[in-house]
């Protein structure tokens, strides 16, 4: 990958990985996957959040991959994908995506675990494209329309050290992202920094819509949800979740744990996600 991060965790799991590089006739799709090639492990797909790559899910596809066959994607604009021409969020991946998916993994109806805007995408293409999913699992996603107030989050000024930077990347994974500030080191600092960087697609803007309330009556797969207690995203609103996502079959959550919770409490995560699957 050429980034020069100081966790183990990343070259440990990148160690144990195959590169998967598709071309399409708008770039490139990089998948990373753990597991056997050929075992008769079940598939599982995982798909990061806004701002990231395979790495949001660095704590979790070594324990998976014991399991289960891992298929990280890194999303068209995120990490080492392109980025479609004109693409600026996941609405417009969707007919991306399901290329993909067809290129990557045929006609397979698939269980999905989406984070954040990884799992938004996934229920745009879960109900554009129903027999392409047969189980999604929904974790800490936005377009329910439940935002409240904007997050106290900084921003990059013209000018700043190194170390500024970094500040600013502790502060503003504290504001959305972990709840524990203890469980940001600069190893997790590393990682945000290098996936912030690569983040090609930031003229999001159905985030804050209820795009996905309206997605949901066109899913078919069976559907649930992870949440993390503290995710800042829904701070005043965790319990309104299950009420407008009327389609979810179960909603878990794991209590102290911020918006990336596979990465703050990834235990928990798994004894949950392992229990749906």
């Amino acid at each position: 990958m050429g980034l020069a991060f100081r966790m183990n965790p990343v070259s440990h799991a990148l160690a144990a990985a195959r590169r998967i590089e598709h071309h399409h006739d708008w770039g490139r799709a990089v998948w990373h996957v753990w597991g056997e090639q050929g075992s008769p492990r079940p598939r599982l797909v995982l798909l990061h959040g806004g701002s990231g790559s395979w790495t949001h899910w660095v704590r979790n596809v070594l324990p998976l991959s014991r399991t289960h066959e891992i298929w990280a994607l890194d999303l068209p604009g995120f990490g080492d994908s392109d980025v479609p021409p004109g693409a600026t969020d996941a609405d417009d991946l969707v007919p991306v995506f399901d290329d993909i998916l067809s290129q990557a993994l045929g006609d397979e109806a698939l269980t999905v675990v989406g984070f954040s805007f990884g799992g938004m995408t996934a229920g745009l293409l879960a109900a554009h494209h129903p027999s392409r999913i047969a189980k999604l699992v929904l974790v800490g996603v936005p377009g329910l329309g439940l935002f409240g107030k904007d997050l106290p989050m900084r921003g990059m000024q013209a000018g700043m050290s190194e170390a500024q930077q970094r500040e600013v990347h502790r502060f503003n994974l504290h504001a959305m992202m972990i709840a524990n500030p203890n469980v940001i080191d600069d190893a997790l600092i590393d990682l945000q920094q290098a996936n912030v960087a690569r983040d090609r697609l930031r003229r999001r803007r159905i985030a804050r819509t209820d795009v996905l309330l309206r997605a949901q009556p066109h899913w078919q797969c069976e559907v649930h949800g992870i949440w993390g207690g503290r995710d800042a995203l829904y701070a005043n609103t965790l319990e309104q979740v299950p009420r407008v996502l009327h389609r979810l079959k179960s909603f878990h959550v794991v209590e102290g744990a911020g918006h990336w919770v596979q990465y703050e409490a990834p235990e928990a995560f798994h004894q949950v996600l392992l229990s749906l699957l």
